[in-house]
């Protein structure tokens, strides 16, 4: 990938670590689905403001419409209702580590996926040393027979197949507009969300600034913003290479987590966190790279 290219897939990676720091200051007032829905709703309504601003023609298509909604449902509205629901029992740092088995589950589901990315041996490896991470990971949680964390974890993990999947299927959407992509999956999210959410945990209720800044920067920042550069990348670098900026939101998931929100972060998670980054770093090819300059 292009230097450019880079510098937009740590940007966003660091954007994203800081969605869990804003998931864990929401849920203390309000539940996860109302976090999932402000999200996708005011992300939605950021696109349509950048919709107007550039002058884009809105697809008149209603099965796209349709097609895009139910992208929206599966990347949007469910692994971004998971994620505030896990982290009830996880700190932030932790849910941003299992996020990086994203690009892991990328791979095996690109290597099986019509048209997608077949997988050579050293992505195989990449993806044995970062379940292998993940294990380690989720230790503390097993020895300590703490359901709740397992569940959350679980949770998680079902977040991370979601993402994989649409990224394997927004590759065929890449004759639409990105900016109109974006808007429409995001208004399908918001209207499948927003009644589930009232019709679970009734209407919210935030009294704290803290709460009001956050949905306002998960939503506009971390969704909005964030959504309109990763639809214009998203087919230049492919699913597998988009998906390392998992590799970038631990950090800044872990640092303002413990500086911010006094989160706690047990050594052997940071060996796990290390563990899935080396995997990663083969899934990327870097590895290789170096061994055969050192063998040459």
């Amino acid at each position: 990938m292009s230097l450019r290219d880079w510098f937009w897939i740590i940007l966003l990676g660091a954007i994203w670590g800081c969605s869990f720091v804003f998931n864990a200051i929401l849920i203390r007032e309000i539940g996860p689905l109302w976090v999932t829905s402000l999200r996708v709703s005011i992300g939605a309504l950021g696109c349509w403001v950048v919709m107007l601003a550039l002058r884009k023609s809105v697809p008149r298509d209603p099965k796209l419409w349709l097609q895009l909604a139910g992208l929206g449902i599966v990347a949007y509205a469910i692994p971004f209702a998971l994620f505030p629901l896990a982290q009830a029992h996880l700190a932030s740092g932790i849910a941003a580590i299992i996020n990086a088995l994203t690009p892991m589950v990328t791979a095996l589901i690109s290597h099986v996926w019509v048209g997608g990315e077949r997988a050579s041996p050293t992505k195989f490896t990449g993806v044995g040393i970062g379940f292998l991470g993940a294990v380690i990971l989720v230790s503390p949680a097993l020895a300590g027979g703490g359901s709740s964390q397992l569940w959350a974890i679980a949770a998680c993990l079902g977040a991370t197949v979601c993402y994989a999947l649409t990224l394997n299927i927004t590759r065929s959407f890449k004759h639409v507009e990105p900016t109109a992509l974006a808007s429409i999956a995001l208004t399908g999210a918001a209207v499948v969300s927003i009644p589930v959410a009232f019709f679970a945990e009734g209407a919210p209720v935030m009294t704290r600034p803290e709460t009001y800044g956050a949905a306002l920067a998960i939503g506009l920042l971390s969704t909005a913003f964030t959504f309109q550069v990763m639809y214009r990348i998203l087919p230049r670098v492919g699913a597998t290479n988009f998906a390392t900026t998992t590799f970038i939101a631990p950090i800044s998931a872990l640092i303002i987590g413990t500086t911010v929100l006094g989160e706690t972060i047990l050594p052997i998670q940071i060996l796990g966190m290390f563990v899935i980054f080396f995997g990663l770093l083969f899934i990327d090819g870097r590895i290789r790279q170096i061994w055969r300059r050192a063998t040459a």
